[in-house]
């Protein structure tokens, strides 16, 4: 009985004990922080700040209702030691330097606000120890921060930062005790850098010497398993080129530990025998934290070469950390590349081959028919004609001047060489000193017909007058050999002409028995093609044979015209008559 009063009184003691402490802690850091809050609620304007070479800084900013907290400190001029200027926002940290100390102001809300700034040489402080720099915590659990010289300097009235906000502003437990920020809880937002700030006086002047602490959490548990290897899977295989080189990539996540160093390596396997490992060049390795208690290593090493014998081993990643060891063998495999080009490549060329072919000839289907039945095609006489050449042109007032003693020639006439023709003196005319040939519209009928023997038709000669002269001129082209258009700007512009022109193209189309050409005059070579003509006018007039002819040139061009045309005209059927002199 008395046994079980007792062990109640006990269970009832470490309740009460468990419920008080925590209370009582906690009570303790609210109390400190409330008295702490009432000292800093002042601005820091008008201060003296004093800082050590080589630590973190980090200027305050200046509370404000009418602007925040941002504020930029300025040094203007140089000092004594030739100091430039220098400019610091405020709740950013840099690393202290003596030649930052001087004189900042800063203007917010429209006040002045000056600090002096004295950066010291480490080597004068006391009791310096740069490990204090520094400090780990464990999550979740109690941590202190020392200020760094705390067992050699006066904490007294200390105050902590965290950034640059006083630790006693922000909603958490934390207690101060005389240079020492104890953290009733620390959690993983408490990793960051601290500031503390000491008040001295010196000579009646109030400084405040600001050190820094770089606080990092870590995790509170210890490594209750091995390794986790996540890459590369095990027995599998890796693809290589011989020749060529090759990294072998491990992943594997660790938990996190302080006193043990987690190690990652690659070894090669001789023969696939496991006993026989060979360690493999590894370059450095890459650490990433995942979480708070879990972290990432990668390494990798590389194959210089990959050599045939490399394809009968086998490589291992092994990992080890405080609990174990977790290990993963690949292989390696030859990759044999397939040479898609001429399995997908080339026959996709090809399709678009075609198609391409298929749209040049949508678009250029009217030009590819007239050149091949301009130049290609083989003809063949579709039984006698009527008519040798149909010869279409327009009288110009130049070629009207050059009829004068010309007149186009008659059904009968004579045979006679070209050279004949050509020497002819009628043909010519003298002008100072200069031969100029007559117009092609003159010459043109008497060469074709009175020398060269065609049988010609002439629209003025031989199509009668008051007809149906749409009728008649495409009766008479079907009823020709050839149909030959001297183009000038006149005949261009020249609305019947151009429908004899229009009526050829379109027998050159329908039967192939029909032979066009063309003989460009100098005049219309400088003539551009007219808008307003038919598209077939205008697509034939881009690819037809032509010759070209200027009654302004040497006499050898104008042999080399002469020649061309002949060799241009289908075979001549002269007449079967006494050769006769001929006459102009």
């Amino acid at each position: 009985m008395l046994s079980e009063i007792l062990q109640r009184g006990m269970k009832t003691g470490f309740i009460l004990f468990y419920w008080i402490c925590p209370v009582l802690l906690k009570g303790c850091c609210i109390r400190k922080h409330q008295k702490k809050m009432k000292g800093v609620q002042q601005n820091p304007t008008n201060q003296h700040f004093r800082a050590v070479e080589g630590e973190l800084f980090m200027m305050p900013c200046i509370k404000s209702l009418e602007q925040p907290e941002r504020s930029v400190w300025s040094r203007s001029g140089e000092d004594k030691k030739g100091n430039k200027d220098l400019t610091f926002d405020c709740g950013v940290k840099f690393v202290a330097r003596v030649n930052h100390s001087g004189k900042y102001t800063s203007l917010s809300a429209g006040s002045r606000s000056i600090i002096i700034l004295q950066v010291v040489e480490s080597i004068t402080v006391r009791c310096y120890q740069p490990s204090e720099a520094k400090v780990t915590l464990r999550v979740r659990r109690g941590g202190v921060i020392y200020c760094p010289g705390h067992h050699c300097s006066n904490n007294t009235a200390t105050i902590w930062f965290k950034g640059n906000k006083a630790v006693s502003e922000q909603r958490r437990s934390s207690c101060n005790e005389e240079g020492l920020l104890r953290l009733c809880e620390v959690y993983e937002e408490d990793t960051g850098l601290y500031f503390c700030d000491r008040q001295l006086m010196e000579e009646g002047i109030q400084w405040t010497y600001r050190r820094a602490v770089d606080a990092t959490v870590i995790s509170n548990l210890e490594p209750s398993r091995c390794p986790r290897i996540r890459y590369p899977a095990a027995n599998m295989t890796e693809e290589v080129e011989l020749g060529h080189p090759h990294t072998l990539t491990c992943e594997v996540f660790f938990d996190f530990e302080v006193d043990f160093l987690p190690k990652v390596q690659w070894f090669m396997n001789y023969g696939h025998n496991m006993e026989n490992m060979t360690p493999l060049h590894m370059e450095a390795p890459q650490q990433k934290q995942e979480t708070l208690e879990v972290f990432e290593v990668i390494q990798t090493a590389v194959i210089s070469e990959v050599m045939p014998q490399h394809l009968k081993h086998t490589f291992t990643c092994f990992a080890t950390n405080s609990v174990g060891n977790s290990s993963v063998t690949i292989k390696l495999k030859q990759n044999i590349k397939v040479n898609w080009p001429p399995l997908v490549g080339y026959p996709f060329a090809a399709f678009l081959l075609v198609v391409w072919l298929g749209i040049l000839l949508r678009v250029k289907w009217l030009e590819i028919q007239l050149m091949y039945r301009s130049h290609f095609q083989r003809r063949r006489l579709d039984g006698e004609k009527e008519y040798d050449v149909f010869l279409s042109f327009v009288w110009s007032p130049l070629s009207a001047e050059g009829t004068q003693g010309l007149t186009l020639p008659s059904r009968s006439g004579c045979d006679c060489n070209e050279e004949e023709h050509l020497s002819n003196k009628k043909l010519m005319s003298s002008k100072e000193g200069k031969s100029t040939l007559k117009p092609l519209e003159v010459l043109l009928p008497h060469v074709l017909e009175v020398h060269w023997g065609y049988r010609l038709c002439l629209p003025e000669r031989d199509l009668l007058p008051g007809g149906a002269y749409t009728n008649d001129v495409v009766l008479g082209i079907k009823r020709s050999r050839m149909l030959v258009c001297v183009l000038s700007a006149d005949y261009l512009a020249d609305s019947s002409a151009v429908f004899v022109l229009e009526s050829g193209i379109q027998a050159l189309l329908q039967k192939s028995s029909l032979k066009l050409l063309l003989i460009r005059t100098s005049e219309a070579s400088a003539f551009l093609t007219p808008s307003h003509l038919p598209r077939l006018v205008q697509t034939a007039l881009k690819v037809l044979p032509r010759l070209n002819y200027s009654s302004k040139t040497s006499l050898r061009a104008v042999d080399t015209f002469w020649r061309s045309l002949r060799k241009a005209m289908p075979q001549s059927r002269k007449r079967q008559v006494a050769t006769m002199e001929c006459r102009l």
